[in-house]
Order: structure tokens, then C-alpha cells, then sequence
């Protein structure tokens, strides 16, 4: 039997895609989720937030490293050359297989990789420590707004940012104006439908506007994402087919997201969410879990870039989780929490082929607290470059904005090309 749709339903259904303004569309599943803010300017700027913690270790092994195979045990890829070997990056850090797409990159000089590398953040829960990637301070909870959308606030003009998803992420939350829409299983909703929805509420002065803006807004959404006829269908009165919106692959977000970016009108900013890297047990090495995750990471960052186009030679895409994991195996073939990771840089506008890391190594004595790769660098760091090189944002205000109390962590420079 199909869903019956309320009037509330319809009407939060509208609101949501009313606040959402022209950038939303019905690809969206819940297990992903796209944010976005509108800006000038050729420069697009992506975060994708890898939430449960991605083994770095794993994604970029160090296999030149004399501890790696020792203690990663089953968990170590064989080096470069062998057979399912790590695909080789400079001699001393490989990418895992799943991740031949963004070797691509790497080797097109479009994606730098940095290692040991993490947040302020030095004790283990997800939620805190998602809350200081996305804060940009030190501890968790110290503050209620996330850094990009502060990052918004030194732009100028009026912004607006989305989020397609259950909620808004910290990192996006603000001053700056931010909406979200939920995606939900609808069935068809036709446009005399959502017109007379509209004239109902016209005289009402918070649902008439909205109403009218929401209509136009996923009309402006679907013409971005490639379907000018359910577009036009939106104002004209015609059946509207709403897309089931169950869990997606990360492709079918991130392509969406590009298409998004890429319009003359669309986003300049945006930030995707991938959940499922905690992986504590059974984790695999070529398959398995993390492997299937990474290939779906690397297909949908492929994908990003497929559907930008033109403007990928403009884009700049930051990936980065809330901590690393443990070096060593635990008991059930996974990772525990641990602490330095790794991140990346890719786009057009990135200076790649370069692994950035001043290594620690892995003996027992260098390790952080005996457990965990040791961190060497402030992923706040490698942000801050971006503003300033990419969005052109002032120094001074990056520190004092964006990432206040932040001195600990100086700009990373030359990351991006002139």
C-alpha cells in the first residue's frame, strides 16, 4: 500500500525544499548527505567529512616504514609491484587498490596526500571528536558554529548554505543563513497540486513566500541536476515524479553535487558526509568492509569530478575523518580509535603529486601514547592554505575567524596552484 501524504508532510516537504533554495535535488539518500552555499567566483570549494574514522594506515600505507608489516600484521599491504600490491606514490607511501581512481589524480598532479596528520583533538569518541573538525577550535562543544560557515561570514553578501541530510553538520552552522531538506519515499506530487498548495497559504506571510521560493528553487535544482522537464512540470502544473530516496552510493551524491557546483548559478561551497569507516572488526585488506568503502569513496570523488567539468580545474576537494585509527590489529581483525590519519587535497586547482609529511615513524617509542600514529601536523593547517589561497580569504581573519586560538597551527602554503 502507498504512503499517504499529509498535508504536513507536503507542506514540510516544500518548506524544506523552500530553505533549500535551487541547490537540492531527489538524489540524496540519508545515509549521505550534500551542504552547500552559494558564492561568486569561478572557485569551488568541497569538504568531504569521513565520519567514524578512516584507517589512514590502510588507505595510504607507509609499507617503506621497517614497523608497518610487523605491526599491521594481516592487515599490511604488500608493497608496490606485487601482486595486489599498494600502488605506489613516491617511493615510500602507497594508496590501496580500491583507491586507483585518486592514483589517477595523484599522478596527474590534480591530488596531494598528507599523513600524520590530525585536529587538536588527542582523546577518542567519534562525537567529540567530529565536534572539533568541525568547531575548528580545540575542545569539543567550545563552540555552536563550525568554521566553514564563519569562513561564509568573511565573504561578504548574502550566502546561503544547504544541507541535504537529517541536520545541518556542525561544521556549516552559523550566522550565515543555512537550510536543510530531508529527502523522504514520496510518491508523485503534481504540479495543480502544489499549486493550489500555493494559493491556499498565499495570503499567509511566512508559507505563501515560502511556498512560491520553494517551487522555484527545485525547479532551478532540477534543471541543474539535468531534468528540465520535471523543472518545468514544477511550475506549469504537470505530474512531478519525486525519486525514491533511499541509501545512495557516494557516486550518485557526489555526481549530483558537481552538477550543483557546476551551474552558473549553483553552489560554490559544499560539504559531503560519509559515514561506515569505524571499522572494529573484520575489517579486511583487499576486500572486505574498508575496501568496498574506499572504492566507494574513490568512485564518487571520480564521479565529482566527471559531472564538474570544466569547473574541476577551479575546484579544490579536502577529505578528511576525525582521527586515525591504532597501528596495531586488534583481537577481532579491525582497528581500534587512535590518532594521527591521513587527508587529502584534490581538484584542479590543487599543486598534486606530492605527499606532504614529516613522518614519525612507527617504532614502538615514536608511537603516540605506545598505540598510535603519532601526529605531526594540524589538519587546521592545511584548511587555512585553502582560504587564503583558494577563497582568498585574509589571513588575519582566517586566525582570528575562522580559526581562533589557532597560532599552533601556521598556514600551509604552495599547496595550491598560482
Amino acid at each position: 500500500m502507498g504512503k499517504t501524504i499529509t498535508r504536513r508532510a507536503a507542506l514540510g516537504g516544500l518548506l524544506g525544499g523552500t530553505l533549500g533554495c535551487g541547490l537540492c535535488g531527489p538524489l540524496f539518500g540519508p545515509g549521505l548527505s550534500l551542504a552547500a552555499a552559494r558564492l561568486g567566483g569561478e572557485a569551488r570549494f568541497v569538504v568531504v567529512i569521513l565520519r567514524g574514522a578512516l584507517d589512514g594506515l590502510a588507505a595510504v600505507p607507509p609499507y617503506a616504514d621497517p614497523d608497518y608489516r610487523r605491526l599491521r600484521g594481516p592487515l599490511a599491504l604488500a608493497a608496490p609491484g606485487s601482486a595486489d600490491g599498494a600502488l605506489d606514490l613516491n617511493g615510500r607511501f602507497g594508496l590501496h587498490p580500491a583507491l586507483a581512481p585518486l592514483h589517477a589524480m595523484y599522478r596527474a598532479g590534480e591530488m596531494t596526500v598528507f599523513h600524520a596528520v590530525a585536529t587538536p583533538y588527542r582523546s577518542r569518541s567519534h562525537f567529540d571528536g567530529q565536534d572539533v573538525l568541525e568547531n575548528g577550535v580545540t575542545s569539543a562543544r567550545a563552540l555552536k558554529d563550525g568554521w566553514l560557515n564563519r569562513a561564509l561570514s568573511l565573504l561578504g553578501g548574502e550566502r546561503l548554505g544547504l544541507a541535504v541530510g537529517q541536520s545541518i553538520p556542525l561544521i556549516l552552522r552559523g550566522d550565515i543563513p543555512v537550510a536543510s531538506w530531508a529527502p523522504a519515499d514520496m510518491p508523485g506530487l503534481d504540479g495543480d497540486f502544489l499549486s493550489r498548495l500555493a494559493t491556499l497559504y498565499e495570503r499567509d506571510a511566512i508559507l505563501g513566500p515560502a511556498l512560491a521560493q520553494g517551487r522555484q528553487a527545485q525547479a532551478m535544482a532540477d534543471e541543474a541536476l539535468g531534468d528540465p522537464r520535471r523543472a518545468q512540470g514544477r511550475m506549469s502544473g504537470e505530474k512531478v515524479y519525486v525519486a525514491n530516496r533511499g541509501p545512495q552510493p557516494m557516486r550518485v551524491v557526489a555526481e549530483a553535487a558537481g552538477r550543483l557546483l557546476a551551474a552558473e548559478n549553483g553552489a560554490r561551497v559544499a560539504v559531503l558526509e560519509v559515514g561506515g569507516w569505524d571499522t572494529h572488526a573484520n575489517q579486511g585488506v583487499l576486500n572486505g568492509p574498508l575496501a568496498n568503502r574506499l572504492a566507494d569513496l574513490a568512485g564518487g570523488l571520480k564521479a565529482l569530478q566527471d559531472s564538474l567539468g570544466p569547473a574541476w580545474r577551479h575546484t579544490v576537494v579536502a577529505v578528511a575523518t576525525e582521527f586515525g585509527r591504532t597501528v596495531a590489529v586488534n583481537g577481532t581483525g579491525g582497528t581500534d580509535h587512535g590518532t594521527g590519519g591521513a587527508a587529502f587535497l584534490l581538484g584542479g586547482a590543487v599543486t598534486g603529486g606530492r605527499v606532504i609529511a614529516r613522518w614519525p615513524g612507527l617504532a614502538a617509542n615514536q608511537l603516540y601514547e605506545g598505540r598510535d600514529l603519532a601526529p605531526t601536523l594540524d589538519l587546521r593547517s592545511v584548511m587555512k592554505g585553502v582560504l587564503s589561497d583558494h577563497l582568498g580569504l585574509p589571513a588575519e581573519a582566517i586566525e582570528r575567524v575562522v580559526f581562533p586560538d589557532s597560532r599552533e597551527a601556521p598556514m600551509l602554503r604552495d599547496t595550491l596552484r598560482a
